[in-house]
């Protein structure tokens, strides 16, 4: 979960690196370093704190002149964020350097063995056990630095994306992943490498996206090389990266969470671009059409995701049971992986991620191909590990999202979901023809409708005011809209740093509703037709013990609205999309709330945007 950037070629390496580590620093913000690289030796600035604190430090201590170096922002696993733990590591000689992102899970054993071999540690990272790893290989058998890499790698049990450079070769860098995600950029005498595009996409758009167990080099004045770890050589293709700058920097906008809220009516247009026609009527996912057979006689879908895609993997389950009338179940990726389950060749293995690298939903899919499952990916990094790793998927095309906290990748996961439910539905025929058309036309209006609530802000941000010095929130919701409670709820404790829980709300008298008093905000997602009564009865018995309620209601509501503290309006929709109106608002109200308390919105204390590690 930390941010590699690495650069060799013709320029001045350390303007190149800091802008890569500004663009990685949702990554990891913990640390910041830099190596550059001369004949002369190894210059390695590093701090605890952001990349500006780094920029501090070294801005009047960089030789010039230095065009190979590296680069790396932390997101702390092994030992606190300080000076010492941070990236990048030298070896016990100081002829190496290493920045590195993934857990090293034998780093205890490789360290006593090499620790009585001599070799002496000063940071409590697996990093620095590792660059020791191969400083040893190196110095035994003096041979060259990616053939100690090599060696070295093939002791490791873990994972790992690692760049390394050498003091007595200059004018080479080297790198490697497993479970990790590491990108090349090729451009004109020059390369970079990068944990994602984004700092490569100011420089050139052709990339390579190593695969696991592979091995680059990176020569000034030579061709890259990649190998296996094994030393066999290995025959990449070059991809032209779809991304524009503009993509991945702040538009106006005060942070991109608040950037990325404002651009849910064009990203999820964009999802259902070329998918959808209501006025044609049909529905197609392309990822679908090679597997349509299997996927429409399994026995059931399995939906795996972490955070914010588990909770858009909650909505799919209702959505695929409810119009396609397929058996779902979801389940955390993190203990799917762990248990037992039964699975079989009639199964399909649905993975939701947005950064397509959570290394947990990478080893439940490995774990669902192993027995014989279908898998089928929804994530937005095109490229990415789990891109790669199902037998077929579909993008979400939400473009990058660099906020921590998901806003738009996940209304583009239950867009997704929802076009796999209605083309599903529409191929079983177990809903009718004009109830197929309903949907269909109402799934192209939501974007409008979601412009209309990013209209309502200065509202939600009054809303905020009143409720920003709570300690504790409760989010209720029914139906379609009890996943919704969960994000929101999730939202707002990302950011804000307030304790929240979603809750269903027929579940609040379980328990929850011991917690209610007059300073306990109860958000309640009250737009569910098929359930409206029983909501209105669950806001009298959070009014009845003093507590204060927002309500999501739809526009032109009167009753519930004369019952709520404060009411939310949003545009009328058929109950199977409201999770797409109403999660907007409280994406907006955590937002606002997190801003009124000094809070870092887009880099929430303790959390980084990609789950690569365990």
């Amino acid at each position: 979960m930390c941010g590699i950037v690495a650069y060799i070629g013709e320029q001045e390496a350390y303007p190149v690196l800091i802008q890569g580590l500004k663009r990685l620093e949702y990554r990891g913000y913990d640390s910041a370093g830099v190596s550059l690289n001369s004949r002369d030796g190894l210059s390695i600035f590093k701090c605890k704190g952001k990349v500006s604190d780094l920029e501090a430090l070294a801005e009047t201590n960089i030789p010039s002149g230095l065009t190979s170096g590296i680069g790396h922002t932390r997101w702390a696993t092994h030992g606190p964020p300080n000076d010492i733990n941070a990236h990048p590591h030298a070896s016990g000689n100081h002829r190496l350097a290493i920045v590195h992102n993934g857990i090293i899970e034998n780093y205890s054993e490789l360290k006593e063995a090499l620790e009585n071999l001599g070799h002496r540690f000063i940071s409590d990272t697996d990093t620095e056990v590792l660059i020791h790893l191969i400083e040893e290989f190196q110095n035994k058998d003096d041979i060259q630095l990616e053939d100690a890499v090599r060696m070295a790698l093939q002791k490791v049990i873990g994972a790992y994306a690692i760049v390394v450079m050498d003091k007595n070769d200059p004018d080479k860098i080297v790198g490697a992943r497993l479970s990790s995600p590491l990108v090349v950029g090729i451009g004109e005498n020059e390369f970079f490498i990068a944990s994602d595009a984004s700092p490569i996409i100011s420089y050139t758009n052709k990339v390579i996206f190593l695969n696991d167990g592979e091995v680059v080099v990176l020569e000034k004045g030579k061709d890259l090389v990649i190998t296996n770890i094994h030393n066999e050589l290995q025959y990449p293709k070059i991809q032209e990266l779809d991304l524009k700058l503009e993509e991945i920097e702040k538009g106006g906008f005060d942070h991109f969470m608040l950037k990325e809220i404002h651009q849910q009516p064009e990203t999820v247009s964009d999802a259902m671009r070329g998918r959808l026609n209501a006025q044609k009527g049909w529905v197609v996912l392309g990822g679908m059409k090679e597997y349509i057979d299997r996927i429409m006689n399994a026995d059931r879908m399995i939906i795996i995701g972490c955070g914010t895609s588990w909770h858009s993997a909650l909505i799919g389950e209702y959505l695929i049971e409810d119009l396609a009338r397929i058996p779902v179940e979801v389940e955390y990726a993190s203990e799917f992986r762990y248990r037992k389950p039964v699975l079989s060749q009639r199964d399909v293995v649905i993975a939701i991620s947005q950064s397509g690298e959570t290394l947990d939903t990478m080893a439940a899919l490995e774990l669902a191909k192993r027995e014989g499952a279908l898998t089928y990916g929804i994530v937005n990094a095109v490229g990415s590990s789990i891109a790669r790793l199902t037998d077929s998927g579909s993008y979400i095309h939400c473009g990058p999202e660099i906020g921590v906290a998901s806003t738009k990748a996940f209304t583009g996961q239950v867009t997704l979901l929802s076009l796999m439910a209605l083309s599903l539905a529409k191929r079983k025929g177990v809903i009718s023809e004009s109830y197929f058309r309903r949907l269909i036309s109402e799934l192209e209006t939501i974007p409008n409708k979601i412009e209309s609530i990013l209209g309502m802000d200065e509202k939600i941000k009054w809303i905020a005011q009143a409720i920003k010095d709570s300690n504790n929130a409760l989010y209720l919701g029914r139906g379609y809209n009890f996943p919704v409670a969960l994000e929101g709820a999730l939202k707002l404790k990302e950011i804000s740093y307030i304790h929240a829980e979603g809750y269903p709300a027929a579940e609040m008298k379980h328990g929850p509703i011991a917690l209610i008093d007059e300073n306990m905000p109860a958000v309640v997602i009250a737009t569910n037709q098929s359930a409206y009564e029983k909501i209105k009865s669950n806001i009298q018995e959070v009014k009845a013990r003093k507590g204060r309620v927002i309500a999501i209601v739809t526009e032109g509501d009167k009753d519930i609205k004369a019952l709520a503290d404060y009411t939310i309006e949003i545009p009328l929709t058929l109950e199977p999309f409201t999770p797409l109106l109403s999660v907007v608002p409280l994406q907006l109200l955590s937002y606002h709330i997190a801003v009124m308390r000094g809070c870092n919105v887009d880099q929430p204390r303790n959390l980084a945007k990609s789950v690569t590690v365990e």
